[in-house]
């Protein structure tokens, strides 16, 4: 599957995956925001999204994904980590960060798959499931 920039064309599929997987089209704003920016990555299988990342750069100045989504039919087959390889390689900046619940075991795994190693973590976001913030060098 090829990585590309999500298109407005796209926005409708997106916000469909993303409502599948949180039960809520709320960041439709965001979503729409990221692909007028060109910070919206997406991956297609046929004529579905099979997965997306956003980022952004106001994380202390540093590229930070704010979002990586895969949907159900296609985890555990690697594209998170063909979104975070390919984001290492475009990152505006030389330090790329991303986070995730202390809960989520698969995301944990990803990152340190994929190079990124622990930076600290946020409490209070969501009620007993620590934010563990990862970061990555890149070159």
């Amino acid at each position: 599957m090829e990585i590309q920039n999500a298109r407005e064309t796209d926005f409708y599929k997106i916000i469909e995956l993303d409502k599948k997987m949180i039960g809520s089209d709320h960041r439709k704003e965001e979503i729409v925001q990221a692909i007028k920016e060109e910070r919206c990555l997406i991956m297609y299988q046929e004529d579905k999204i099979a997965a997306f990342l956003i980022y952004h750069t106001h994380f202390f100045d540093c590229c930070f994904i704010s979002l990586i989504m895969v949907d159900p039919a296609h985890q555990r087959k690697g594209l998170a980590s063909s979104l975070l390889a390919h984001m290492s390689k475009i990152s505006p900046t030389n330090k790329l960060f991303s986070s995730t619940n202390e809960s989520n075991e698969s995301m944990k795994k990803t990152f340190i798959k994929n190079q990124f190693k622990k930076s600290g973590f946020v409490d209070n976001l969501d009620e007993g499931d620590p934010e563990i913030i990862y970061f990555k060098e890149c070159y």
